[in-house]
């Protein structure tokens, strides 16, 4: 019964607070619109993939090593491919502005396990220049291997392309209104039942009861002053009234 009580009083308060809730909600879920459409840059991203297969000058002759070979090769493939030995001759030949260490951050270079192909991922607000980049990464590194590795054992897979780069991947907008109308949400539940907790006024008789643990014996009602009541007189015109009478 004391639960039932609790979970009446709980949705009470939350009801007795509604607008602070949905203002709250309200206020992030429009101000997490306006950042997601008009501050926020968007991004596009463009993937190629490079097959490390090891060269051999017979097609069926490849054993087991050599995949194993290739595959721990590929660990290291990762780390060329975003040292300055690659991110150097990229900027310098695509005349692009950004540092090599800004450029680097666009770079994401991911393979799956026991896979010889690794993927190259470039992020930029400019899908064509995403595309731009990581192909000329792509082939910077085919060319340079040989000399840094002494083995050539790369071939181009897929060329990024910008039909595949052309929907943003981020801001989302609508997933970025959705969580912050929910956080809203939360805030505003939050706030409700600090407000509730930090008011120590007693609003009822019964909760007077609950309160100081006494019975209620009676109540005082409240009377507006200022008005007055019909027939009646006041003191001072009815003293005026007796003068006149006596004189």
């Amino acid at each position: 019964m004391e639960e039932t009580i609790s979970m009446k009083q709980l949705f009470e308060t939350m009801k007795k607070r509604l607008w602070l809730i949905l203002l709250m909600a309200v206020f992030l879920g429009g101000a997490s619109a306006a950042i997601s459409y008009m501050v926020l840059t968007p991004q596009y991203k463009a993937s190629a993939q490079v097959l490390v297969n090891q060269s051999s000058p017979e097609p069926t002759s490849f054993s087991y090593n050599d995949v194993r070979t290739n595959l721990e090769l590929i660990s290291t493939y990762r780390v060329i491919m975003k040292s300055a030995a690659i991110m150097d001759h990229v900027k310098a030949e695509l005349q692009l502005p950004q540092s090599v260490e800004a450029l680097r951050q666009k770079v994401t270079v991911a393979s799956e396990e026991d896979s010889q192909v690794f993927s190259v991922i470039v992020t930029d607000s400019s899908p064509s220049m995403a595309v731009t980049i990581a192909n000329k990464t792509m082939d910077v590194f085919k060319r340079e291997i040989p000399s840094i590795m002494n083995v050539d054992n790369v071939s181009v897979l897929t060329r990024a392309k910008e039909t595949s780069a052309a929907t943003p991947v981020s801001p989302k907008p609508f997933l970025n209104i959705v969580l912050a109308t929910f956080v809203g949400l939360a805030l505003g539940v939050g706030l409700t039942f600090l407000i509730e907790a930090l008011d120590s006024t007693i609003k009822s008789e019964k909760q007077a009861e609950e309160t100081l643990q006494l019975p209620v014996l009676g109540t005082v009602q409240i009377f507006d002053t200022k008005k007055k009541t019909r027939g009646k007189s006041k003191p001072q015109d009815a003293v005026e009234r007796r003068n006149t009478v006596e004189t």
